[in-house]
């Protein structure tokens, strides 16, 4: 029996990879799987060797004060994978924990393929990464078309399957009833999915909801949780006397949700996409400790966070960060949007644009499947 190894370090790498093996179990049933992974690896009964809230760490200083603990997980997960002796380790995302254990775990045993989704953002930065990769790397998964270059230019064997986000979902039918109500316009908040965002972010989107309801009553706010995070983000909104604000975390009830929204306000991440995607309005936020941003400003090479503004080199999507990610420009910006329909339909068409030129024909899923399945056998 063929084994495979999924590697994911965060929440959203956790739901790409239960998305793939699922296509990939449907393929062929005689792989035997083992992982480091979350609720939706579980879901589909892939074990995972330990908690994936165990290393989800968020910035430059969280990650030094934390050193120890990656560490020690890095080796424990390296040492897991070996005693497993898999035909293949795929890793999925937060390169920077899932490549090291990748990097060791080649080291030990080059006979294992290692094949990883979720190219590094070395057009962001660090561009010379991609000269380490190719020595541990067997195939990497493009969610862009622009990355080929990168890793072609090093004949880095690589493969375009295109951004899951941006796949033609069939627009949800499930029953939202019972819990919006339909005399309000709806408004999605994104805070995040790891906790460190949460616990930044969610106090600023509290006051912000607290503006608009100084301002206007009719609007219902709905802060999209992970299942992770659920806890915490409840614990803090509870805390405060809102009643046109809940919190939401199942999949099938956030999709439509936001497909029913007038707007969102999101932290900046792939998340945008899949607004843009449902041809929504919105604005990015985000906000880390000074340090953490001064560090990146010298490393980032590009002037956007969001992938549609980097692409288009222009900032099509609103971004409020660091000094300006506070409640009041949040309000600002938002309630100018909202009185001038017109730029909110730019927004749209603009992004749609964008999305058009950059969408795989099918499914990004499927296609990683594929490639496992051809390596599984060969």
């Amino acid at each position: 029996m063929k084994k495979l190894f999924i590697l994911t370090g965060e929440t959203s790498g956790d739901k790409l990879a239960a998305s793939v093996i699922n296509k990939l179990k449907t393929m062929n049933k005689d792989i035997e799987y083992l992982s480091v992974g979350g609720s939706y690896l579980s879901s589909i009964g892939i074990k995972s060797i330990f908690n994936l809230k165990e290393i989800t760490y968020i910035g430059f200083t969280s990650v030094l004060l934390n050193i120890f603990k990656i560490r020690n997980k890095i080796n424990k997960t390296v040492s897991d994978v070996i005693e497993f002796d898999p035909d293949i380790l795929f890793s999925v995302d937060s390169p920077d924990f899932t490549l090291r254990v990748a990097e060791k775990v080649k080291k030990i045993n080059p006979k294992i393929k290692v094949i990883h989704y979720v190219a590094p953002q070395v057009w962001i930065w660090r561009e010379h990464r991609v000269k380490k990769f190719k020595k541990f790397i067997d195939h990497m998964l493009l969610l862009f078309h622009f990355e080929k270059k990168y890793f072609d230019k090093e004949n880095i064997s690589n493969t375009f399957v295109g951004h899951p986000l941006l796949e033609i979902h069939n627009k949800s039918k499930i029953d939202v009833s019972s819990i919006v109500k339909r005399d309000k316009k709806i408004i999605s908040i994104f805070p995040g999915s790891r906790n460190s965002e949460v616990n930044v972010l969610l106090p600023i989107l509290i006051d912000f909801v607290k503006m608009m309801n100084k301002k206007n009553l009719d609007y219902e706010f709905y802060f999209h949780a992970t299942k992770e995070n659920k806890k915490l983000c409840s614990n803090i909104l509870n805390k405060e006397n809102l009643p046109n604000a809940q919190i939401i975390s199942e999949d099938e009830i956030k999709l439509k949700i936001l497909s029913d929204s007038i707007f969102a306000v999101a932290k900046s991440g792939t998340i945008s996409l899949e607004i843009s995607n449902q041809g929504i309005p919105s604005i990015i936020i985000y906000k880390i400790n000074f340090l953490n941003y001064l560090i990146m400003k010298t490393l980032v090479k590009v002037k956007f966070a969001n992938i549609i503004n980097i692409i288009n080199n222009q900032e099509i999507i609103p971004e409020l960060l660091q000094k300006e990610c506070n409640s009041k420009e949040i309000y600002n910006t938002v309630r100018y949007l909202l009185i001038h329909p017109e730029l909110m339909e730019k927004q749209i068409q603009l992004c749609k644009k964008t999305l058009n030129e950059i969408k795989s024909r099918s499914s990004s899923a499927q296609e990683a499947a594929n490639i496992l399945a051809k390596f599984i056998v060969s």
